[in-house]
């Protein structure tokens, strides 16, 4: 903690117990039943952070402290009621740019006013180990920053979602990390501005770098890896500026986006390395460019799947980022409703990755008061679409895809995919079958003979479904 005056105990404790809180947040976020629960612990954790935090230092007036909270939770508070839910994953991309820019702001911060932050010898100079935090988090902070924006245009449609490949591109990439890294080296012995703001503008243009090249399919690892970079920015941060609580929080939420980030990548069958070097197959990911199998498939209507449903002893739903656009997570529970009123079971099955961020089609589903014991994640209900008698799909496309576990030329071949295909009747919603998923690739799932298309926009063709069925 270099030679700053000694916390006192009261304040470690305190930063202890936010600590504790933001462990069970964690611990509470794995399960949706206990997710609001962790959502309160983390809040009140949080709260004792912050407060402990503004009591010991005198950070600026109580009146400016004030403000300061009124006007980010007014944003906060507007911007949380007007976001569509469809719209989560580029808000989390904004959320995540925003601490990867705080983390920039305090480094420079720190570093053109060492001596209030406590981190200078007796000449005045930067402490060397200073530096070295310092050097870190800015350059972390300033990656997840650029990259973050790069996520958000990419998510919200102002940029292309296919992966722009530029000549060299790992050359150029692993020059500058080579750059950065030497000049954080050479920050220990000279601290001269120009080699901390060109480190920090080194680390901007690797983010945008970085995530130029990844496709859409490969949105959700990217998600979880900038929510990681955050929490490494964070920590780092925390160093600076002796603050036990940012040093916790930002390891928790570090180590955890990357865990969730290994998690993803083995749920599409990638490497993390693979996925940083450029997207879904580097020619033909993410852009949808690819053109739909020319062969014979069935077309069915509302009524012939209301039809098929309501005699099915078993009907699995999977849900994709096509319910999401469309809004349909209401109209679709109460189809679920309706059909366990006429003695079907029902059930949903999810994929790690469908949508366009982890836990995204959860999320949904609980907006739409579906119950927590009917949401099934792929290994526990693969098992079962064999003694289905009918699996509706409804907006899910690459999560689908038998080719992923035969055609090894395949882009997401070896990617998990859900066994839709074993059902005895597959209920595909689709807008039309000129499309294809954010892989490039078609869905041999539309022309098998057990398949039936839906062709409508998913709510509603849910909804024409629900009136079918009454």
């Amino acid at each position: 903690m270099h030679d700053a005056a000694p916390t006192p105990a009261w304040v470690l404790l305190a930063y202890l117990v936010s600590g504790i809180c933001f462990i069970l947040a964690l611990r509470g976020l794995s399960s949706p039943e206990s997710s609001r629960r962790g959502n309160r612990a983390g809040m009140l954790g949080m709260a004792i952070a912050v407060g402990t935090t503004l009591a010991v230092h005198e950070i600026a007036s109580l009146l400016e402290i004030v403000i300061a909270i009124a006007i980010g939770g007014a944003i906060g508070l507007i911007t949380a009621r007007r976001i569509q839910m469809t719209a989560m994953p580029q808000l989390v991309a904004a959320f995540h740019s925003l601490v990867g820019l705080a983390a920039v702001l305090v480094g420079a911060a720190a570093y053109l006013n060492p001596s209030a932050f406590g981190i200078t010898d007796a000449a005045g100079d930067i402490l060397q180990v200073s530096r070295v935090e310092m050097g870190l988090g800015v350059a972390i902070g300033a990656i997840t920053f650029s990259g973050s924006v790069i996520a958000f245009l990419k998510l919200n449609g102002n940029m292309s979602g296919a992966p722009i490949l530029l000549p060299a591109r790992h050359v150029i990439n692993l020059g500058l990390i080579a750059a950065i890294l030497a000049l954080i080296a050479y920050f220990l012995t000279d601290q001269s501005p120009w080699v901390f703001f060109t480190v920090m503008a080194l680390s901007f243009a690797i983010g945008f770098l970085l995530i130029i090249p990844i496709g859409g399919a490969d949105m959700p690892v990217v998600i979880s890896m900038l929510n990681s970079y955050s929490g490494w920015a964070a920590a780092a941060m925390g160093f600076t500026l002796h603050n036990s609580a940012m040093i916790i929080t930002g390891a928790l939420v570090g180590s955890s986006g990357a865990i969730l980030s290994y998690i993803m990548c083995r749920a599409m069958n990638r490497s993390f390395i693979s996925v940083i070097a450029g997207g879904f197959g580097t020619d033909s990911s993410g852009g949808g460019d690819a053109q739909a199998i020319d062969r014979p498939w069935k077309r069915g209507s509302a009524e012939d799947a209301a039809f098929l449903m309501a005699q099915a002893d078993q009907v699995i739903i999977v849900p994709g980022y096509g319910m999401a656009v469309s809004q349909a997570q209401h109209a679709l529970r109460e189809m679920g409703d309706m059909l366990k009123e006429q003695g079907v079971r029902v059930k949903y099955a999810i994929h790690p990755v469908a949508g366009r961020m982890p836990g995204h089609m959860n999320v949904l589903l609980a907006e739409a008061n579906v119950p927590y014991d009917e949401v099934f994640e792929l290994e526990d209900i693969n098992s079962e679409f064999a003694q289905t008698d009918v699996a509706f799909v409804i907006g899910a496309n690459d999560v689908t895809n038998p080719a992923a576990k035969t055609d090894k030329s395949s882009p997401i071949y070896g990617m998990p995919v859900l066994d839709v295909e074993k059902a005895r009747t597959v209920l595909f919603v689709k807008r039309s079958m000129g499309g294809v998923g954010y892989a490039g690739v078609d869905n041999e799932l539309f022309y098998r003979d057990n398949t039936m298309m839906l062709l409508s926009d998913a709510k509603k063709m849910v909804e024409e479904i629900v009136k079918a069925l009454n």
